[in-house]
Order: C-alpha cells, then sequence, then structure tokens
C-alpha cells in the first residue's frame, strides 16, 4: 500500500488538473493546523484508476508518520545524515488518502498541528520528501541516495507575530527550479485547469491583507486566494500573504 501512496505523490506534480489546497486554522493562543491537501478526482474520472494496477480500488488510510518512521528506523540509519534529519522532520505530520475507482475520488492531503506556526514551514517540502526518500527506505539496500537527488526545490515560511500572519514563498534551489519550469512548459496545455488555493482561518476579524485579490468569509476570519498552479511554481511569490488582524 505504501508503494502506490508514495507513486501518487510524484505523479500528483505530473497529473491533468490537480487541484492544491493548502488550509489552515489558527487557534487564540497561535496554535492551530495545517494541510495540504491534493485532489486528482479528475484524473480519475479520466482512467487515472488503472495506475492502482485494479480494476476496482477502495481505500481510506492515514498514515502517521511518526509510526511509520518507527517502524523504518532500521533502514533509516542507512541513509545519510542529511536525508535522515529531512525524514526527521516530517515525524509530526501525518498522510491521509482516499481512493475510490468506483465514484472517480482520489484525494490525499498531508497535515499537521502546530503549537507555533512556524511549526508548519516544512510540510510543502514533505510532499516531496515523502516520495523522494521514503521508497528508499522500502528497501533494503543499503546505497543512499546522494543529496543532490532529492533536491527541495520551493520552501515556504510562515510566521505570526503581534497580530500579523506572513506566508512568504521562497525558491531554494534556483537552477533545479528552472530546469523544472522548463521541462514543465510541455505540460502547461495539459495543466491548464490546475490551481493552488489558500484558505485561512483566524481567530479575530481580518483588518487588511496585502493582496488585492483575496477574498473573505462573512465573518472576515477566513482569507482565501488562487493561482493558476503553473503560474505559482513558476514565481512562488505569487501567493505570498501579510494578514493583519484586529486586536
Amino acid at each position: 500500500m505504501i508503494q502506490k501512496l508514495l507513486f501518487l505523490f510524484a505523479l500528483a506534480f505530473t497529473a491533468t488538473s490537480c487541484q492544491f489546497t493548502e488550509t489552515m486554522v489558527m487557534n487564540e493562543d497561535g496554535s492551530g493546523t495545517m494541510t495540504v491537501e491534493v485532489n486528482m478526482n479528475e484524473m480519475m474520472a479520466f482512467g487515472g484508476a488503472a495506475v492502482t494496477d485494479s480494476m476496482e480500488v477502495k481505500m481510506d488510510t492515514i498514515v502517521y508518520m511518526k509510526q511509520f518512521l518507527e517502524e523504518k528506523k532500521d533502514s533509516i540509519s542507512k541513509l545519510s545524515a542529511i536525508e535522515q534529519e529531512k525524514l526527521k522532520k516530517l515525524e509530526n505530520f501525518n498522510i491521509h488518502i482516499i481512493m475510490n475507482s468506483e465514484t472517480s475520488e482520489m484525494v490525499y492531503d498531508i497535515s499537521t498541528k502546530f503549537k507555533n506556526i512556524s511549526e508548519a514551514n516544512d510540510i510543502l517540502n514533505g510532499l516531496e520528501q515523502a516520495s523522494n526518500l521514503m521508497p528508499n527506505m522500502d528497501s533494503n539496500s543499503q546505497e543512499t541516495k546522494k543529496e543532490e537527488d532529492s533536491p527541495e526545490i520551493i520552501g515556504v515560511n510562515y510566521s505570526f507575530k503581534k497580530g500579523t500572519f506572513k506566508r512568504d514563498a521562497y525558491i531554494k534551489d534556483k537552477k533545479m527550479h528552472q530546469q523544472q519550469v522548463d521541462s514543465m512548459k510541455q505540460a502547461e496545455a495539459f495543466m491548464g485547469g490546475s490551481n493552488y488555493t489558500l484558505n485561512y482561518t483566524f481567530p479575530k476579524k481580518i483588518k487588511k491583507t496585502s493582496n488585492p485579490e483575496a477574498t473573505f468569509s462573512e465573518d472576515k476570519k477566513t482569507v482565501s486566494i488562487q493561482a493558476p498552479f503553473i503560474e505559482y511554481f513558476n514565481n512562488p511569490d505569487l501567493l505570498d500573504l501579510e494578514v493583519e488582524l484586529e486586536n
């Protein structure tokens, strides 16, 4: 099962019209939850179920990363120190996958609970690291990948200080990013319907935001922003956001 799940992680970045949704709910004390969901229902509807090696698939599974990493600790010990550190950053994340060939559903998400929003800084990278590193853990091979084999391309820093929330995306590896941008040009026609959406809910009303395209809920506590996935990947600053809350 885990191999199929990990295969979907890699597939998500090349599939037709995937919908990416980043959801945060923050509490009064600054704690909360962060989830990144990848919805691949459209791919399933157009025959994507074939990748599951079965005509009928029904799955609703949660992978608790802390438990998973403990079970694989012997294999992890054979990895490089750099890769072990990357995996350790995933231990507070959980992965949930739903697949149903009858209803054409294929949705998975990675989520974490945080005491401070900065603890969610690795959540986007978690998708990459899960697919890049965990297959290596599942094998019994003592060979380890080089650091260059699993580059971190885009990172996001979250912060919340004195009533102001900030989301700052940045490119970690400019050379690899440009290579990915160039390779994705061939897929732009197929991924034209893919979007990346932010939905952030705060404990107080929102006073103002830095993005003029933002929309708000009736109670002014939730802000939403959406951008085409290709445009966001090409320019991560597109979804940078600063939100000031009312006192």
